[in-house]
């Protein structure tokens, strides 16, 4: 494949592209950089001369007039009321949109100010997010773990006008700090009545009916002076290693992402089905949620609430999706749950599921290897064991299952492709408005996240003797830069124009990427040698499946040691509780040890479990390459690590 590198390469290389743009009858603002740390300020975009990377730019708006205008009938939005199903066309969402964006107006969104969203998954997610753009704001998803204080830094950062709530909990973290936001001129709750009347505070069907003397013209107007090349939405980043970083995308680096995702997966118009549960506030799950679904005129079903907790599967089984993205966690209880189920099985039937697993586990390694040769017994398999299984679990017309967000474990990997559902790895950034590598139908490894969307770019930067080097993104998808903070985006952008992500990784002879580890997390040992942590932790998590999390530590000492959690059940804010969880409880009594919380196991450090844990730390010693890479000491913390602990990033 052949690439031509427009921007970064060639000098004033915007105005070579403009017969493109003008072909395309495209109007984009006047930009002199790649990069951009103001919100009013365009950028140039990566486009290619020509193949992927040259496709006609285009604003939301742009995008979503397009799937109105050929499939406005179809249903664009579910969700539950009462027990029943109500459905959205796409006509209707649109319209409810533009309602939202004339009601935002109304309130005083200025233009290239923020409209902060901080709650679960609903339409009045979509809509507020989705006018607050069509108005000229930046939509900016707010983490809903965030305390007060954190809620302040992104809405005084993003200069928010106003502030989208979910209920009356989350309302009142912002009562608490509104005093503290200079810009804000109102709060809207879009769920449950409004406890109590307070100024500049508005139910959803209040605010819905705002602005409706504001005149369609204006609103247009503000529309079609709109370039792709703007920013639109602010991701915000955890912020664990410091304040948070408001990511800035513009119009085209979604548009254009959305698109090429779908052309990677072969998204059919019309006929894709999504369940929406993951945290919007996430790059990832707006992605596949909003923006790829509405490009493909797919139908988005909302999840409950409590999905993560054990409603998700009945929501699934319900919706029956195309697709399916989960962070690993989620395919982790899955597994959890299927395990716990499995293990009160007679002996009979634990010995026919264990015998279709294995041949369940051939066949998908048989077709990721390209041979397609299916293992004798298989469709018996099939049909007594796989069929049944991922109708269970509500898959059964899912023709692909992702996994993003986070590293999984191989054990995890395989144990779906035993049920013949292979899940497929996907890697990227926030800052490469989510996905920059995929794995799919027509090609995957195991453990590797896969090859470029179509149209996107890698390099590795400065590789060593076994060719890992750090994963540098190139193309349309790539952010315009950090808010206010250009010392950061010089960090995470080169003179080129390429994103340093900080991962190292490497390609296979088949040009798959395997991530090795991150250049901060290298271990240099007091000896003098580069340990990358992340093989050694992933390994113990495949040893030892009760460990949650593993975190080695050694930089500058004489021998590595590990830090373990244990899994346990989580609340609703994603915070860890005292309580193992099932599979854990199982593992202990099959030790012979009655524990069902993390305490009762530090506290007493529980001989058996210290011992298996042991045993698989011994496991994994013996396929260190050097002694250098033994871990000599270990320690179980009292508690896991969490995103609202301050331990993992968001």
């Amino acid at each position: 494949m052949s690439w031509t590198c427009c921007q970064s390469c060639c000098p004033g290389s915007q105005e070579q592209l403009l017969p493109i743009y003008r072909k395309h009858s495209v109007s984009l603002k006047p930009a002199e950089l790649l990069w951009s740390t103001e919100r009013d300020k365009p950028v140039k975009l990566r486009m290619s001369e020509s193949g992927p990377g040259s496709e006609a730019p285009s604003t939301i708006h742009q995008m979503f007039q397009r799937t109105v205008d050929g499939h406005g009938d179809e249903p664009a939005l579910r969700w539950k009321e009462d027990g029943k199903w109500i459905t959205m066309t796409y006509k209707e969402y649109l319209l409810q949109c533009r309602s939202a964006a004339k009601s935002f107006l109304k309130l005083g969104l200025e233009r290239y100010h923020g409209v902060g969203i901080l709650g679960f998954n609903s339409p009045q997610w979509f809509i507020a997010d989705i006018g607050c753009i069509m108005a000229g704001g930046l939509a900016t998803g707010v983490y809903t773990t965030n305390t007060p204080e954190a809620c302040q830094f992104v809405a005084h950062n993003c200069e928010a006008n106003v502030l989208v709530v979910e209920n009356h909990k989350q309302l009142v973290k912002i009562l608490q700090v509104k005093d503290q936001l200079p810009h804000l001129k109102a709060i809207v709750q879009y769920k449950d009545e409004l406890e109590q009347k307070l100024p500049n505070v508005y139910s959803w069907t209040e605010f819905m009916m705002l602005g409706e003397d504001v005149p369609e013209e204006e609103l247009d107007a503000l529309i079609k002076n709109q370039s792709p090349n703007e920013c639109c939405t602010l991701i915000y980043t955890s912020g664990t290693t410091g304040n948070p970083k408001g990511v800035m995308l513009s119009h085209d680096n979604i548009t254009w992402i959305a698109n090429a995702v779908g052309t990677t997966t072969h998204l059919k118009m019309r006929e894709e089905q999504l369940v929406s549960y993951l945290p919007l506030s996430h790059v990832a799950a707006q992605m596949n949620d909003i923006w790829i679904s509405m490009r493909f005129a797919a139908t988005t079903s909302f999840a409950q609430p409590d999905a993560l907790k054990g409603s998700l599967v009945e929501t699934l089984r319900e919706v029956r999706p195309t697709s399916f993205l989960g962070v690993p966690r989620v395919w982790e209880k899955m597994q959890e749950r299927m395990k716990e189920l499995g293990s009160k099985s007679t002996a009979l039937r634990r010995q026919v599921a264990d015998r279709a697993k294995a041949l369940g586990l051939q066949a998908s390694y048989n077709e990721m290897n390209g041979t397609n040769v299916v293992p004798w017994g298989f469709s018996l398999a099939n049909k007594l064991v796989f069929t049944k299984v991922r109708f269970a679990l509500g898959l059964d017309r899912c023709k692909a299952c992702y996994t993003g967000a986070a590293p999984i474990t191989k054990d995890t990997l395989e144990y779906f492709m035993s049920l013949h559902i292979p899940l497929f790895e996907v890697y990227g950034m926030s800052e490469s408005t989510g996905p920059h590598t995929m794995s799919c139908q027509d090609g995957f490894r195991i453990t590797s996240c896969g090859k470029e969307v179509t149209g996107c770019k890698t390099k590795l930067d400065k590789p060593d003797a076994d060719g890992n080097g750090e994963i540098c993104f190139y193309g349309r998808h790539v952010l315009m830069g950090y808010l206010n903070m250009p010392e950061k985006t010089k960090e995470a952008l080169d003179d080129e124009g390429w994103l340093h992500s900080g991962d190292l990784g490497k390609h296979d002879k088949d040009g798959f990427l395997f991530i090795t580890g991150r250049i901060k997390e290298i271990i240099i040992t007091a000896g003098g040698e580069n340990i990358p942590p992340v093989p050694i932790e992933d390994s113990v998590k495949e040893e030892v499946a009760i460990i949650s999390n593993a975190m080695l530590v050694g930089d500058k000492k004489k021998f590595l040691s590990m830090l373990l959690t244990l899994k346990c059940v989580m609340n609703d804010a994603g915070e860890p509780t005292d309580e193992l969880t099932p599979l854990v409880v199982e593992f202990c009594r099959q030790h012979g040890v009655g524990a069902t919380k993390v305490s009762e196991i530090v506290g007493n450090k529980e001989p058996a479990i210290y011992k298996a844990i042991q045993e698989g730390m011994e496991r994994v010693n013996a396929k260190a390459p050097s002694n250098a890479q033994k871990v000599q000491k270990w320690s179980i913390l009292p508690k896991d690590f969490s995103v609202p602990g301050g331990e993992l990033g968001g």
